[in-house]
């Protein structure tokens, strides 16, 4: 039997101050609709500031899995055989990777406010990806999770 990652599971929030951003979205539909009413400005203030609220949460809702000996990235199932070593990248390194050394081939899964990243080289030859970028707020703990498996 085959020994397995160490469970790594990280959701990438949404920082605080979107929500208060989100919240400024509906005051501002409220007052957009103020001229025709009270009812029509509640209206606006709990519809617009939903709104807000449904597409920061689904902004914020993306993990980052180790499991079953696969990388569960967002949408993406990677199986960790087809994986290299990961690379731990600081604040510096992680804003070099995502901006002028990024290549456009790679699957990224980053957000802005997570400053911290690891990258790891796609083995399989028959993939054109030459690398996965993910952002994380633990990156050691995911390149620990990531190297615990031996390559197959």
């Amino acid at each position: 039997m085959q020994p397995s990652a160490p469970p790594f599971d990280e959701r990438l929030t949404a920082p605080r101050s979107w929500w208060f951003i989100a919240f400024g979205v509906g005051i501002a539909c409220a007052l957009m609709l103020l001229p025709l009413g009270t009812l029509p400005m509640l209206a606006g203030l709990v519809g617009g500031g939903a709104a807000a609220a449904v597409v920061v949460s689904g902004y914020g809702s993306v993990r980052i899995r180790v499991v079953a000996g696969s990388l569960i990235a967002g949408d993406a199932r990677i199986p960790l055989s087809a994986l290299g070593e990961p690379e731990v990248l600081d604040a510096a390194e992680a804003h070099a990777w995502r901006t002028h050394r990024a290549d456009a081939r790679a699957f990224m899964l980053l957000r802005g406010y997570v400053r911290t990243a690891v990258r790891v080289e796609v083995t399989d030859p028959e993939d054109p990806t030459p690398y996965v970028y993910l952002s994380t707020r633990d990156p050691q703990g995911l390149a620990a999770a990531l190297s615990a498996v031996p390559a197959a």
